[in-house]
């Protein structure tokens, strides 16, 4: 680790357990506020909106808002934006994209030629393949702005091409060719490729829209810069130029990235500034560098984060191994996606749909523990008294979390009242809710079963709904009757009878795998499914009695 890495490490949240703040986000308050910023504080993020917008794309935007929040809670006027740097060329075809509604599509299912036909121009000139949007840079700041908005988080959204066409940036860019000289010196100590014809503008062909980088003349006096549209690289690939020779003004054009985040900075008085561990050692420093000496402002407050993975594996847009936030919101709650980022923005983490219910499961035990439901340390007290009400719509200590693995299991119907039977039968649902409570906690069940379905786990079976036809062996009909009679005496719970469904399977002479088969054929149509016990003590019980009788009679 580098001096600057050091540097930028150290203005991040300590996970030692030592700090004076239990949540993060009130540590890199207390750093914004020891500068006395002027009101409205500005926190920012912003990313190239080249691919699908991601889950990964929400670190920016959600660790943003839990600082911001922290701040409003203080009193302090804060404004949330994100840039789109939409003014960036597409370097390669991405492989899937998203309609404004979420959906996955392959590059077939779109007017993919737009893309194709259009490589080295900045994202807003190109069209958008799906014919909704002004192009298609603002196809994908739209996505990125729907994501924000499901997540309940308000943000500002900004355009690069929007700032440059305006004269934004103009000034900012004026001083950097100005100090180009020292602007190459810094620049030299992060990157190889620098040498002395290199020059901090990149301006774009008036004749073929390509994004060039080779300038032959600057006249600062006129505010213009002399190109040749020549052929670029772009990651592994070679964008052709079309050879022509112009002159662009400084609002036709960009500055290189290494010059454009910390004129962002400037530009829009960027206060506090989030961002990925990638950056750490290279961007930000630099950065810091161009905005003290070249632009004479100081930089935002910064924080690293972590990435998270997808699945055991990195999130890429560029290769379609990526998740979105209508998908995940198709599965979750907004609130239990908002908790699983105030977790430590320092330690890496795996978001792994297959165990979703660990993360319910943590957010339940997080809700319960701000309303004192549960024994826990005073650190986890401490989190959950400051986190959880940025996490929620509102606080409620009256609303009923239906646990997910057994929400799952009501996903089982489509029956709502036998949903709120189940419920109610099973505890976690009182008798007497009233019937927001009962919708509230009932609309975890759809979220349930979507994962259910998406995952193929051992909750993705349908309860069925009249009776099988099945074949049943005389042993086997007493033991059912032998069950049924069982379970309309005793009522057990769900431990009791999977229990007893054993004892009755050897009482009967029935291999125990055999009986339980049975059943799960009998009310799901299927050769196996959840715990038989818990999940028949969780129906009607009149509707298992009928069942378990083989009697033809509608469900309950």
């Amino acid at each position: 680790m580098t001096e600057n890495d050091a540097s930028v490490q150290s203005d991040a949240v300590d996970d030692t357990g030592t700090d004076h703040r239990a949540f993060w986000a009130d540590e890199v308050a207390d750093k914004i506020e020891t500068r006395d910023p002027a009101e409205p504080i500005t926190i920012k993020g912003g990313v190239s909106p080249s691919g699908v917008p991601h889950i990964g794309h929400l670190n920016e935007i959600l660790r943003g808002y839990f600082v911001a929040e922290a701040l409003r809670d203080r009193g302090y006027t804060v404004e949330q934006v994100f840039t789109s740097d939409d003014k960036d060329r597409l370097r390669k075809m991405p492989r899937t994209l998203a309609s404004l509604d979420g959906e996955i599509v392959g590059l077939d299912d779109v007017d993919a030629g737009a893309l194709g036909q259009n490589l080295g121009k900045p994202l807003t000139d190109i069209p958008d393949p799906f014919g909704c949007c002004s192009s298609f840079g603002a196809h994908q700041t739209e996505l990125l702005r729907k994501s924000a908005e499901a997540m309940g988080v308000p943000i500002n959204v900004v355009s690069n091409t929007e700032l440059y066409a305006e004269g934004a940036f103009e000034a900012v860019t004026r001083t950097v060719l100005e100090h180009r000289e020292r602007a190459r010196e810094i620049l030299t100590d992060y990157q190889e490729k620098v040498d002395d014809t290199y020059v901090p503008f990149i301006p774009q062909c008036e004749s073929c829209g390509h994004l060039t980088e080779t300038v032959t003349a600057i006249d600062l006096a006129e505010g213009t810069v002399d190109y040749v549209c020549d052929a670029v690289t772009a990651g592994d690939r070679v964008i052709d130029g079309c050879g022509h020779e112009g002159t662009a003004t400084l609002r036709e054009g960009k500055l290189p990235w290494r010059f454009e985040w910390p004129a962002q900075w400037t530009i829009l008085g960027v206060d506090f500034e989030p961002f990925g561990k990638d950056h750490a050692s290279g961007s930000w420093p630099s950065g810091t560098e161009i905005c003290q000496e070249l632009l004479t402002t100081e930089p935002p407050v910064p924080m690293v984060y972590e990435w998270f993975t997808y699945n055991g594996a990195a999130l890429s847009s560029s290769s379609g191994h990526v998740i979105t936030v209508n998908e995940v919101l198709s599965m979750l709650e907004p609130e239990v996606f908002r908790y699983f980022f105030t977790k430590d923005p320092k330690r890496a983490r795996d978001f792994d749909v297959q165990r979703l219910d660990q993360l319910v499961d943590e957010f339940d035990r997080f809700e319960s523990t701000y309303f004192d439901r549960v024994d826990v340390t005073d650190r986890e007290r401490a989190i959950a008294e400051r986190a959880y009400p940025m996490v929620v719509d509102s606080v409620r200590e009256d609303r009923v979390r239906i646990p997910y693995t057994f929400a799952a299991v009501l996903g089982m119907t489509d029956d709502r009242k036998l949903r709120a039977s189940m419920a109610r039968r099973s505890g976690h649902l009182p008798d007497d809710a009233p019937e927001w409570v009962v919708d509230d906690a009932l609309a975890r069940v759809e979220k349930a079963r979507t994962w259910a379905v998406q995952t193929d786990n051992e909750y993705n079976y349908r309860l069925a709904e009249s009776l099988p036809d099945i074949s049943v062996s005389e042993n086997e009909a007493a033991a059912l009757d032998s069950l049924a009679d069982f379970i309309e005496r005793e009522n057990p719970d769900g431990e009791t009878l999977q229990q007893h469904i054993y004892d009755i399977a050897r009482e009967h002479g029935i291999e125990v795998g055999d009986f339980f088969e049975l059943g799960y054929r009998l009310f799901l149509e299927q050769p196996q499914g959840p715990r038989l016990g818990p999940f028949l003590a969780a129906v009607s019980q009149s509707f298992v009695v009928r069942r378990l009788r083989r009697e033809r009679t509608p469900m309950e």
